[in-house]
């Protein structure tokens, strides 16, 4: 990558700075599933993301649409409060009112009151995280449901579970846009906004250094998931798309990417619901072990 962008300049979120931000992520784990480089970089453009380092603080700043701008809490050392300090500052001069968007819980605690800040919780924000076992065995009377849907699924058709290759990719691709057809992405902006995410996802998918795989039935791609670590006992699903058409596509495709690419990690992050309703009633379907909850932290008008 070229020049490291130091404060108050902020550069752009491109493919080349993989490496660098990777290695932020790596050197302090982060528990929220905004923090991979994936994350950053399929939303770059909707966010319009930008990245800077003071000292050895990670600041990322954007805008939320249609330009509202925001900043995602900074990644580094213990003492976190001048870095804080410094988005605030940078926020100041763009926002009447600085907001600082997704911070976890232990953060909030040891910030909010020392700098003033007023902090609300964003439950359509909070990352749903299950125990892998779980997901894998759907043990007990609860996933009753679901063995169910999968072993209707297992007994229609005749399936292979299959990693990702440059061919499949594509086939995933056009799954998506088949998927995005159904449910009118084109009249909903925040589908559209989700459909070019996964086709960046897709098309970066070696670049990224994901881990990815599909379901497929009569050399057709019926589901498809990508996912990466998150910390050393987390993993994060990024992505996970089926064919509606194919009943219980969904939870094989969640069952088999635990089994086969993420049982020697503990947990598994399945991101937020975002607020939506039906979203919210699937990911609590399969009941998460707990939820990260985050929060904006705004400042305190004088």
């Amino acid at each position: 990558m070229g020049v490291v962008p130091r404060y108050p300049d902020f550069k752009p979120l491109a493919l080349d700075d993989r490496e660098y931000i990777s290695a932020m992520f790596s050197n302090y784990p982060p528990v929220t599933s905004e923090l991979t480089f994936t994350n950053l970089f399929i939303w770059r453009d909707h966010y319009q993301f930008g990245w800077s380092m003071a000292g050895d603080a990670l600041l990322i700043a954007g805008a939320t649409p249609p330009g509202k701008p925001f900043a995602l809490p900074p990644v580094g050392d213990d003492d976190l409060a001048p870095a804080f300090r410094l988005l605030l500052e940078h926020l100041g001069k763009l926002a009447e009112v600085p907001e600082i968007h997704r911070v976890p819980e232990p953060l909030v605690r040891r910030y909010a009151a020392s700098l003033a800040l007023e902090a609300e919780d964003s439950r359509a924000q909070s990352d749903y995280v299950y125990r892998t076992e779980s997901l894998i065995t759907l043990s007990g009377r609860k996933y009753h449901g679901k063995r169910n849907h999968i072993n209707q699924f297992r007994s229609a058709y005749a399936y292979r579970y299959e990693p990702l290759t440059p061919r499949l990719i594509e086939a995933c691709l056009e799954l998506q846009e088949e998927w995005c057809r159904l449910r009118e992405c084109t009249d909903n902006p925040a589908l559209l906004s989700e459909e070019r995410a996964v086709h960046e996802a897709l098309r970066q998918y070696f670049q990224l250094g994901l881990t990815g795989a599909a379901i497929v039935v009569n050399a057709r791609v019926v589901a498809f998931s990508l996912g990466e670590p998150l910390n050393p006992e987390t993993a994060v699903i990024h992505v996970e798309k089926a064919n509606p058409q194919f009943p219980g596509s969904y939870a094989v495709m969640n069952q088999e990417f635990c089994r086969h690419a993420w049982s020697k990690f503990t947990y598994l992050n399945r991101e937020q619901d975002l607020g939506d309703q039906g979203l919210r009633q699937a990911k609590l379907s399969y009941y998460p072990d707990h939820l990260i909850s985050k929060f904006t932290l705004r400042a305190v008008r004088s």
